[in-house]
């Protein structure tokens, strides 16, 4: 990062090759077309390379908040769609392969795992705020549960990940 800040091109290429599967994955996980995540690929990296600042690096991994921000990204673009256009509801697969990255595999099966372990009602309402980017009130309307089980369902389970990260 310390490159690209200087304006290095060639770090900024191998900043790209390395974490735009990972964006571009989630971008589409979310979006769920993937011209839109291809918008979104873009945009993230446009910002990094006109403000490198943006990324802490005592905060967390740059992958990390990479995926992080192509979330945000993603949910705020299909909450500005939302009125005017249909979201089409067939998901389509990534052609990335997330396994080439070795601590990236790993971080992903862990948390997969302990996604799994969670009761069934805490995992899709994780599921349905994380990849589909429901707001909790969307949640407890479409699974008819009340707001405040929604959201301290969607509470236990980011504390159960942040434990089972942190040991």
């Amino acid at each position: 990062m310390r490159l690209v800040a200087d304006g290095d091109e060639q770090a900024m290429a191998a900043l790209f090759d390395r974490y735009s599967k990972v964006v571009y994955s989630v971008s589409l996980r979310v979006l769920r077309d993937p011209a839109s995540a291809e918008d979104v690929l873009q945009e993230i990296f446009l910002q990094i390379w006109r403000s490198p600042a943006g990324f802490i690096a005592t905060r967390g991994s740059l992958g990390g908040w990479l995926a992080v921000v192509a979330r945000n990204r993603s949910i705020d673009l299909l909450r500005r769609k939302r009125p005017t256009e249909m979201v089409d509801e067939m998901m389509l697969p990534s052609s990335f392969n997330l396994a080439e990255d070795s601590e990236r595999s790993l971080m992903v099966e862990r948390a997969r795992t302990i996604i799994h372990q969670m009761p069934v009602e805490q995992r899709k309402t994780l599921e349905m705020a994380f990849f589909d980017g429901l707001t909790h009130a969307e949640i407890a309307e479409m699974t008819g549960d009340p707001l405040g089980t929604v959201k301290t369902r969607i509470r236990s389970a980011l504390a159960v990940l942040r434990r089972a990260f942190r040991a």
